[in-house]
Formats: structure tokens, sequence, C-alpha cells
């Protein structure tokens, strides 16, 4: 009897949980289902380039699984019964349905912007959680005229990094950043000054201290009544979970989040496995892990390996996981890397510049090199026909090793 695994969600944590179910499960009773709207990964932490004009590399998963005995499927998920372990899902392009049975889920469907009800934000604004969000900013700000505003709204690292890259790559362009703390106030003293030099030196306007409290065509409205105009604005003040899980009976955090133990298990439903900004963890400190591929990645290493041995009945990995460093792009020729406690707080410690800037486009290609070869070192099955479904519902064979 094969034991079905089904992954919900290829961002970076289920794309690198599928990959190392496969590595870890090289076995003909395991079965290992990929459920994803799109055929090809998206880099997230690069959507801010893809918004600023520059294009990325095209990474689609029939490459990446090759051979690997991952079976994709391109489908939407509509519901998910976690009593009667099934799986609704839709097709991209129809309204197909089918439904999934599983024996072990893995919930990875992650997260989107956060408008947080701010009025006139999901009128207005525009986003960089997602593919389709970067793509029309890259638009209207490609139709922008010399000299009009743009406002950067959220003080974090996407809305740093988002600002910066727009300011670089378009230095006509007025941009200002509408931050509700201090600019980087949360950085260590030297990563604070060259956040600054950095944001001054492309002509950014920051306003602190300001919480934007309604959006409309023309700009945005602070707390205090000032008005800050934009004829784009950018709005990465968070994010929220998908909202699937909150009409399962899982046990949830007030932010709609999984609860799980250490092995990224759920603590009401042993079947189910979340990963990423879908699921809550506790980090070192008892502090619970930020949403980031930063924590992602490890929870999902952690959840694909004690499923793995739990179904081999071998030893439970135990492997905390714990923050090394904070990587912010300030443009491409700007980086700034603030070296952090295990719980995530800033040491005094940074590096900065040109150097930061490789540092960080290291860390991104490697973690683009993960994902892209979830299976390396694979031993080959032996040949088989997988079939995968194309955006249009049809089914293609493949052979697989």
């Amino acid at each position: 009897m094969q034991h079905r695994i089904v992954v919900l969600g290829a961002g970076y944590t289920g794309a690198v949980a599928a990959g190392r179910l496969a590595k870890r499960l090289h076995r003909e009773d395991v079965t290992i289902t990929l459920v994803n709207p799109e055929p090809d990964f998206v880099e997230r932490v690069r959507l801010h380039q893809l918004a600023a004009g520059q294009d990325l590399a095209s990474r689609p998963f029939s490459e990446m699984f090759a051979g690997a005995g991952v079976e994709l499927k391109l489908a939407k998920v509509s519901a998910v019964d976690v009593d009667r372990k099934a799986v609704t899902i839709t097709g991209v392009d129809g309204p197909a349905r089918e439904e999934l049975e599983y024996d072990t889920l893995v919930y990875a469907l992650g997260s989107g912007w956060n408008d947080e009800g701010v009025p006139g934000t999901a009128e207005h604004a525009h986003e960089v959680s997602s593919r389709p969000g970067a793509l029309r900013l890259r638009e209207r700000l490609a139709a922008l005229d010399a000299g009009r505003p743009v406002v950067v709204v959220g003080g974090g690292l996407t809305g740093l990094e988002a600002a910066t890259e727009i300011a670089e790559a378009r230095p006509d362009l007025d941009v200002a950043l509408a931050a509700r703390g201090a600019l980087g106030d949360w950085l260590s003293e030297k990563g604070r000054t060259h956040l600054r030099k950095v944001v001054d030196g492309l002509g950014i306007k920051v306003h602190e201290h300001t919480a934007v409290t309604a959006v409309e065509a023309d700009g945005v409205t602070a707390a205090d009544g000032t008005a800050i105009p934009a004829e784009v604005t950018v709005w990465t003040t968070g994010f929220a979970v998908h909202p699937i899980a909150r009409a399962t009976t899982l046990e949830l955090t007030d932010r709609g989040q999984i609860m799980v133990d250490s092995t990224m298990r759920s603590v009401s439903h042993p079947d189910v496995y979340a990963v990423g900004d879908a699921a809550t963890a506790i980090g070192p400190g008892g502090k619970h892990l930020r949403m980031s591929c930063a924590s992602g990645v490890p929870m999902a290493w952690q959840a694909a390996d004690a499923i793995a041995a739990r179904l081999t009945g071998t030893k439970l990995p135990s492997i905390p996981i714990r923050y090394f460093q904070q990587c912010i792009s300030l443009g491409r020729k700007e980086g700034l890397i603030q070296f952090v406690t295990a719980d995530d707080r800033a040491k005094t410690s940074a590096l900065t510049g040109r150097v930061a800037a490789l540092y960080k486009e290291l860390i991104c290609k490697g973690a683009a090199w993960g994902v892209a070869n979830p299976t390396a070192g694979i031993p080959s099955r032996r040949r088989r026909v997988v079939r995968q479904e194309t955006r249009s519902g049809a089914q293609v064979e493949a052979t697989a090793a």
C-alpha cells in the first residue's frame, strides 16, 4: 500500500519540502504530489527587482523535478478537509475539480500582501508580494513621467528594498518612504548609519514615525493628517497568511497560522505539517519565527526530515532553527548585512557597501539553486511514466527516472 504525500504550494518552502522528501523517501511505496497554480518557481525575494524593470531567470518545475518522482499538478487549492484527509483542487484555466486524498499533508500555501484594512489600499496601492503584483507595478512605473511622486509605505525589509530599487532604477522619479518608526530602528548603529547614507544618496525622502491611515489615487494620508503626494503607492507593511486554513479544524493562531511543534507537525492533526509563512513555530528564546525565507527553508527541511523519520522509523531531527543575519539589498550596487543573534536581535557588527550587495546576491542565488536542484544526489528510480497536468487541464506524459 502506498503512502500518499501531498504538498500544497511550491514557493521556497513547498518546493524545498517536496524535493527533500523525494530525496529522503526514495521508495516505491511512497508517492509525492506537489500542487501549485504556476508552472515555474517564483523568486519572491527578488520581486522588488522585477517591479523595477529587471527580468528574472525562468525555473520550470518540469525541469527542477525531472526524474525525482514528484508529480506536479498545476491547480489552485480550493478546500482542505483535514478530518477526511482530502484536498479539493481546481484547474487554473477552468472549473475542473479534483479531490486528492492524502496520508500526509504538507501545507505550504504561504502568504500574500496585507492591506491591514486601511481605507483605499486595495483600490489604489500596489504590492510586491506576488509576481502578478510586481508585474502590475512594473508596468505602472514604466508609464510614469520624470518627476512624478512614488511613495513606498512600510519601513521593513521589503519596503527598504522596494524603495531603494525603484529609486536606483528610476532616478528621475520622486521616491519617498513612509515608516511607522525611525528608519532602520531595529538595526545596529553601523547598519542605521549606512542605510541613511544610501537612502540620502538615492534622493529618497523618508517620513519617519508616520502611520498611513488612508490611500487615495493621488497620495496617502498619515495619522496626524499629513498628506504625502503619490502617483503610485507601494504597500509593504506586512503579510497575511493564505485564508484556506481558517476554514479547517486545524488549531490556528489569531493571525490564521497553523500551530506546529518542533518538527513542524500540526499540534491538532498529526498527519498535517505546515511550513513557511503558513505556520507559527517557536525559535530561540521562545520567540515565534518571523515570516521570511530565512525561517521558511529550515522549517521545510525540518518537516521533510521528520516525515521521513516517522515513515522509516529512524531518529527524529532535533536541530533548532536559528538566525544568523538579515540580508538587505539597497539597489544593485549597495547592500547591508546585519548580523544577528540566534533570536534575531541585531549585533553590533554589520557588512555594508558593495561587498554586502555581492553577499546578498550570493545568498539569493544559493536559495534559488537549492530550490532549483531539490533532488540533487537522489539515485535514479526505475524508469516510469509520470503524468503532469498542463494549464489547460490536459495531461502530458513524461518519462521519469
